[in-house]
């Protein structure tokens, strides 16, 4: 990255109560990088009055507001004064400021996207908590967005001012880093790793301002919340463009669907796995919570959304419950069910649920594996023809 691209950086510090470790941080920040910002948040202890005599800019927030509120603060001085990007790093000694070359040459490769430090979690002396933390998060977030990071909780990121002050973010803690993850990849914004060292000290001497309680709480609350408007049906606003295209899957025209399907740069295999996974699924007795279920299941898998929902549409009543009660039944009793009446649909109607279950164990499986080597055998001869139309010789 050119001096004057790494000149329109902003190195972020967010402050809290650490007094005895910031200096250290912008002292080693500034051997690298010119622009720093320490945003002090209410701070109880020195403060930001440690940082005197330094070259670099201080906000101080009159009381505790939360992190999230802090590099909020932090992204609108950075547009104020010009910047197109902030780097934030704590300001307790964890992250190596010396990892900063490492994250400026990612803005450089996509000065859209969001980077995130990948700490090193290798070390003995990481807690347990923070390894269930960071895996938990992880998880949540690929269901959310069928996107994958190695480290959704490290405060060691950079974010492209411009295009996150434009997404709409309530969070005001430690979940405001949560939150600006999932929705800017909803926006159509990259996300990318980049490892980092760890600096993690012995239990005695950590200080950490994270509450375990009321923390946890915001965090399932805004996962809850993340969660059910992932699945909703309306489109996300995008901010930067993907080069998605819309398309329109149904069972009346499949052929057509899958040739749609494939212009997303799926591949034969991802589509037979996505079909797959939607009649499986599709065939459960989840009653009215299918659609629901195969978008977290494909989020999660980042397998097409649109493929998943569109073959389950084959499991739609009465033909495939049908089947699965049929086989469920003859399960049960080594018959089949043959009497349609109030009596078997109506008063028996648990019955008829559990069959419907037991028998989709076994439609559902065999009913998928049909479905997923039409949709690869199609698909793969559907692939070569649209390579065939690529730009070639004249």
């Amino acid at each position: 990255m050119s001096i004057a691209a790494v000149d329109h950086i902003l190195v972020v510090v967010p402050l809290y109560n650490h007094a005895a470790t910031v200096r250290d941080v912008v002292e080693r920040v500034l051997q690298l990088h010119p622009h720093v910002l320490v945003v002090d948040d209410g701070s109880s202890d020195a403060g930001a009055t440690v940082l005197d005599g330094l070259d670099i800019k201080v906000i101080r927030q009159p009381e505790n507001r939360g992190k999230g509120e802090a590099l909020k603060t932090a992204l609108a001085e950075a547009q104020r004064l010009g910047f197109s990007h902030i780097i934030t790093i704590d300001a307790d000694g964890q992250h190596y400021p010396e990892d900063l070359p490492k994250v400026i040459a990612a803005i450089a490769a996509d000065p859209c996207g969001i980077i995130v430090g990948k700490r090193d979690f290798e070390q003995t002396t990481i807690p347990g908590s923070s390894r269930f933390g960071r895996n938990f998060s992880n998880f949540w977030l690929r269901v959310q967005t069928g996107k994958s990071l190695g480290d959704s909780q490290s405060g060691f990121r950079a974010y492209p001012v411009n295009i996150v002050l434009g997404l709409p973010l309530h969070e005001k803690h430690y979940s405001f880093e949560v939150e600006v993850l999932v929705r800017a990849a909803w926006a159509g914004v990259q996300l990318y790793d980049v490892d980092i060292q760890v600096y993690y000290p012995t239990a005695a001497e950590r200080i950490s301002h994270f509450r375990g309680f009321v923390d946890n709480f915001r965090l399932t609350v805004l996962n809850t919340k993340l969660t059910f408007r992932s699945v909703a049906p309306w489109p996300h606003r995008k901010l930067v463009e993907s080069g998605e295209v819309e398309v329109k899957v149904t069972i009346l025209h499949p052929l057509q669907s899958i040739r749609t399907l494939l212009s997303e740069n799926t591949t034969p295999s991802q589509l037979a796995a996505a079909g797959a996974l939607g009649i499986f699924l599709g065939a459960l007795p989840l009653l009215a919570l299918h659609t629901i279920v195969i978008l977290l299941f494909s989020g999660f898998f980042r397998l097409n959304k649109v493929a998943s929902i569109g073959a389950s549409q084959l499991c739609m009543p009465p033909l495939v419950p049908g089947l699965c009660i049929e086989v469920g039944h003859y399960l049960r009793h080594g018959n089949f069910l043959t009497e349609i009446s109030l009596q078997t649909l109506g008063y028996q109607a648990v019955d008829r649920f559990y069959e419907w279950f037991i028998g989709s164990l076994i439609v559902g499986p065999l009913l998928a594996l049909v479905v997923a080597v039409f949709v690869y055998l199609v698909a793969g001869t559907f692939k070569r023809e649209l390579s065939g139309e690529g730009c070639g010789g004249e």
